[in-house]
């Protein structure tokens, strides 16, 4: 009898602790949140629903948005504010961008993958790492170092993928472009050869992989109420984490140790052409404050910036063209109106020495067609900023002091109110008059980013997906391996394609 007795007070006070835990947690979603003023944004759910949709969360905020292009979602401390309309984004990237900013929370959040590096911080040592950046990416030997990159991986790329070319071979192309893309950061960001995408360097891979399920083990926190608990616990997601992280930082941080010995073994020579060597000459000046560590944070967020961007808008790229036939064939035939119909598999090298600066200026299609990719399927699908006062947004909703507002690039692809009837039509045609790209607002295409914060490397992202895509498509055509394959994303910080995206490839010497 005694046992029985002390199960049934043990489940007795497990059921009094989960059903108190819950009423604490609904009373402090709920208390003080103005939830019938219609003076705030609608209340749409709380930050926990998000759970049952998380696999497809962008798109349960665009179908919330076609209704309410502002709405709310509760959380225990704050509202989470979030919007599609161009007037509010302006508002709060540039108009008032003083008053918002990264926020606490959502820097507690981030902060085991990107620490503080330049996406995660705000103040002086934002416009610290924004500056020494900034002056970087508008140097011409950055520019002339990273396009040599970009080509020599681009001919590596049409080498590989010639391998794959035989009739009725299926590969992953979102694969190949991730390694591509990662070489080339590696060598302009941190003059490293890594050679991921010939498969030389397993530990180039395993940093790749740990990279990524990172991203989503993080982005996993917006919607789990228990990641503290679990990283205090080291268990389940957050164990996952800290095991991911650990690979990076090992890597990183022998990365940073080579890099600093070579620099001294080299200290009279001048042509410091990456990234990460001029970031080690300018820690000389601080070293206290830009030490190892900080490094680290900036490689990190270097690699979210130049790898993920490109090889995810790559990805989807080659997906629309592949379900777009008509439109690749019409990129194809600008690469040939530019660069010529000879197509020589002998001379790959020679090719991709033609694409110059001067020619990627003619490729308007290539860019139309790339900006419209972005625009269904942002690099980054939402981002958003934490209001620092009491403030009211340009449609009229009010907002409070540690509210978060974030805006949905995603979901704005795809409103009507702002793109037309045909919004989530893949066109690229919308974005040329008479020929000529023509560019829209930053605050209504969004996938830069927009305002002080705007992103710098947006010129960097545009030179290396054209020069792959020109090499591509010049050399094959390209093909779903499954038409009726469900293609859709991995939710996470960056809008990954979920899994693999098999596609054939066929030789256009030999498809002529």
């Amino acid at each position: 009898m005694d046992i029985f007795y002390v199960i049934f007070t043990f489940i007795s006070v497990s059921l009094i602790s989960i059903f108190l835990i819950l009423s604490f947690l609904i009373l402090r979603l709920y208390k003080g949140k103005s939830i019938k003023n219609p003076a705030y944004p609608p209340v749409k759910g709380t930050v926990f629903h998000q759970l049952f949709y998380f696999n497809k969360l962008f798109d349960y905020h665009t179908k919330v948005a076609t209704k309410y292009p502002t709405f709310r979602l509760l959380a225990p401390e704050q509202s989470e504010v979030y919007t599609t309309d161009p007037r509010n984004i302006e508002h709060v990237l540039k108009t008032n961008f003083d008053k918002y900013s990264k926020g606490e929370y959502n820097q507690d959040v981030v902060r085991d993958l990107f620490g503080h590096g330049i996406f995660a911080v705000d103040g002086e040592k934002w416009r610290q790492q924004r500056k020494l950046a900034s002056f970087e990416f508008s140097t011409r030997v950055l520019r002339d170092f990273s396009c040599s990159v970009f080509r020599r991986n681009a001919a590596k790329l049409v080498r590989v993928v010639s391998g794959f070319s035989a009739p009725g071979r299926v590969f992953d192309i979102q694969d190949l472009l991730m390694r591509c893309t990662l070489d080339s950061i590696f060598k302009v960001g941190f003059g490293v050869e890594l050679n991921c995408l010939e498969g030389s360097s397993k530990d180039g891979c395993a940093f790749m992989k740990a990279f990524d399920d990172s991203n989503a083990l993080v982005y996993w926190r917006y919607v789990d109420p228990f990641w503290k608990l679990k990283r205090f616990l080291n268990i389940g997601s957050e164990a996952s984490l800290r095991k991911n992280i650990k690979v990076m930082d090992d890597f990183v941080h022998q990365l940073i140790r080579s890099k600093r010995k070579l620099l001294e073994a080299k200290q009279d020579c001048d042509d410091k052409e990456d990234i990460l060597s001029r970031f080690l000459m300018e820690s000389k000046k601080d070293p206290e404050t830009m030490n190892d560590q900080y490094l680290r944070d900036i490689i990190l967020n270097f690699m979210i910036a130049g790898k993920d961007t490109s090889a995810n808008t790559l990805s989807w790229f080659f997906y629309m063209l592949c379900k777009n036939p008509l439109i690749q064939e019409k990129v194809a035939q600008e690469v040939r109106d530019v660069f010529g119909c000879e197509v020589d598999e002998d001379n790959i090298d020679g090719f991709v020495a033609k694409i110059t600066d001067a020619n990627l200026e003619q490729m308007q299609y290539l860019h139309a067609a790339l900006t419209e990719t972005l625009r269904l399927y942002p690099a980054v699908p939402m981002d958003g900023r934490c209001t620092d006062i009491d403030d009211t947004l340009p449609d009229g909703f009010k907002v409070k002091r540690g509210d978060g507002v974030y805006y949905m690039a995603y979901a704005m692809g795809r409103m009507t109110y702002i793109w037309g009837e045909d919004a989530e039509v893949f066109r690229p045609e919308r974005w040329l008059s008479n020929g000529i790209f023509q560019p829209e607002s930053p605050f209504k295409f969004i996938a830069f980013h927009a305002g002080p914060r705007i992103c710098l490397g947006k010129d960097f992202a545009y030179r290396q997906m054209k020069i792959l895509s020109i090499a591509l498509l010049h050399f094959f055509r390209f093909k779903l391996a499954d038409e009726a394959k469900n293609v859709t994303y991995r939710t996470m910080f960056t809008l990954h394609i979920d899994g693999d995206l098999p596609v054939s490839a066929v030789a256009r010497r030999a498809a002529t």
